[in-house]
């Protein structure tokens, strides 16, 4: 089944990113799991736009509805005893509905808290990362905040991060 990454944005700002050369990003970092999974500590990460209502604001939608070339490049925290009724959504790119009837599409806590119960993984980490995906000029999120998460993530130990593109 096709997915249409447009289908939720104006018929303007969606023809205006179909047609937009993307540049290719090479080569791709990957660094190989140095331990078995069962000692491996994860973090989750999603594109999906999400956030805990009350504890950080929502990602800026009306930025982007104004000017679509820009993408809020912010990160927000999701803890990992976070209840689903406590997310909400906020991107123009998707279908927040779906999301938030099943928060495990973009962001699989509840399922690697059973992974780290049955003993398949070492331990899911206290804090979990959301960004706005879609963003057509990532320099901020490249120089500022991905550092800044990366950091948060090794003072939390994390070994491998499981990344859930929206």
């Amino acid at each position: 089944m096709p997915v249409d990454s447009f289908k939720y944005l104006p018929g303007s700002i969606a023809a205006y990113y179909r047609n937009l050369a993307v540049p290719k990003m090479d080569p791709i970092p990957w660094t190989p799991l140095r331990k078995p999974l069962r000692e491996t500590r994860f973090a989750l990460g999603t594109t999906a736009g999400i956030y805990v209502e009350g504890a950080e604001p929502p990602f800026d939608q009306e930025g982007e509805r104004q000017n679509p070339m820009w993408g809020d490049p912010t990160f927000r925290r999701i803890p990992r005893d976070v209840r689903p009724e406590q997310v909400g959504a906020s991107h123009l790119h998707l279908n927040n509905r779906d999301i938030q009837a099943d928060l495990n599409i973009v962001l699989p806590v509840q399922r690697f808290v059973e992974l780290e119960e049955e003993g398949a993984i070492g331990a899911l980490a206290p804090t979990s990362y959301s960004f706005m995906g879609f963003q057509m000029d990532s320099r901020e999120w490249r120089e500022k905040y991905a550092p800044e998460v990366a950091g948060l993530m090794k003072d939390e130990a994390v070994d491998a991060v499981l990344l859930t593109p929206a």
